[in-house]
């Protein structure tokens, strides 16, 4: 075995993290998991696991399940893609008569990439695949001095091919959940514990002064700015909202009353978010002004306004009244709890 991945294996008998998820082999609780940790933090991910795991005790369980329902205990996470992935994945594999257990079946699952496939498929099934994600990427580019800037095509292939050569056949579970583990506890983002690690002697990093500058980050992409304002209409009790279409933000949420000059917002026809409203929506109250909600890719700045019409109004094409007391039944973008919350 490679002197490595002994000391990968050696340091996680010692430091492996107790995870619910890592108590049992069952690909759907290990499916669920990876799906939910993909850009949530482990503390925050490991609450909505058992929420899913309770309500949905089985894949049978999601599958069944309405989109609606799925975007609603989901709600909070971001990302909602994921939540409509695992819902329609849920689907194929009940289709398929039970989960997939090989690589190339794992990876036909709506959502289901490369890492997600080869976690699930070493932890549940024992397969030989090496996972890379941030963490990998990291204890590899420090430990073997390796400059390709990560999240590039290079940078997958030659990553994976290291992985795939370090990987022990007879424990791919063990050397990944011990990869993952190292780049989160040991060889962190910031101020790594090199002075405690087993690996220090043969890092390339350490002994070149390039630990702070290693892995190498392709540009970021840059983040556009977006504005809209929020009007949350009462009437008798109730509410208006809408379901958001394909093709943007928040696909498949609810949210109130909309007004932006951008064509995707663009509901109420008005050229500018603050203070131009449609005739029909006389006066309304600003709540809060200027509240920025970030995205990965994109900056909301919003403004939050009520609307207490006198009569009942005509709502724009794809609103509906719901009752006030019923908003919890709906999945909503963090925005929209935003408001409510101001309210």
């Amino acid at each position: 075995m490679n002197p490595f991945s002994r000391i990968i294996l050696d340091w996680y008998s010692e430091n492996e993290r107790d995870l619910p998820w890592r108590r049992t082999r069952n690909p759907y609780a290990v499916w669920l998991s990876e799906i939910i940790l993909q850009q949530t933090r482990i503390a925050q991910g490991t609450a909505y696991w058992h929420r899913f795991m309770e309500r949905f005790p089985t894949v049978k369980d999601l599958a069944e399940a309405s989109e609606d329902e799925v975007l609603r205990i989901w709600e909070g996470l971001g990302y909602y893609s994921r939540a409509r992935n695992l819902h329609a994945a849920a689907r194929q594999i009940v289709e398929m008569g039970g989960f997939p257990n090989t690589l190339e079946g794992i990876k036909a699952l709506k959502g289901v990439g490369d890492y997600t496939a080869a976690a699930i498929g070493s932890i549940c099934f024992g397969l030989p695949a090496a996972v890379v994600d941030g963490n990998v990427y990291r204890v590899l580019a420090r430990h073997f001095g390796i400059s390709t800037p990560v999240g590039t095509t290079e940078a997958k292939k030659e990553f994976t091919a290291l992985a795939d050569k370090l990987l022990p056949p007879d424990e791919p579970a063990r050397f990944n959940q011990g990869m993952m583990d190292f780049g989160a506890l040991q060889c962190t983002p910031q101020n790594p514990s090199c002075l405690t690690c087993p690996l220090q002697p043969s890092c390339h990093a350490f002994r070149t002064g390039r630990v702070n500058l290693l892995p190498v980050k392709k540009p970021a992409v840059k983040v556009q700015e977006r504005r809209f304002s929020y009007i949350y209409v009462r009437f008798n009790g109730e509410t208006a909202i809408r379901r958001r279409g394909p093709g943007d933000i928040w696909q498949g949420l609810y949210e109130p009353l909309v007004t932006s000059p951008t064509a995707e917002d663009n509901y109420f026809s008005c050229s500018s978010p603050k203070n131009q409203f449609p005739s029909a929506i006389a006066k309304p109250t600003l709540i809060r002004s200027g509240v920025k909600h970030q995205l990965t890719h994109r900056t909301i700045l919003a403004d939050f306004y009520l609307w207490e019409p006198e009569n009942r109004p005509e709502l724009p094409e794809g609103y509906f009244w719901i009752k006030e007391t019923e908003l919890d039944r709906y999945a909503k973008p963090r925005l929209f709890e935003l408001l409510l919350e101001a309210l």
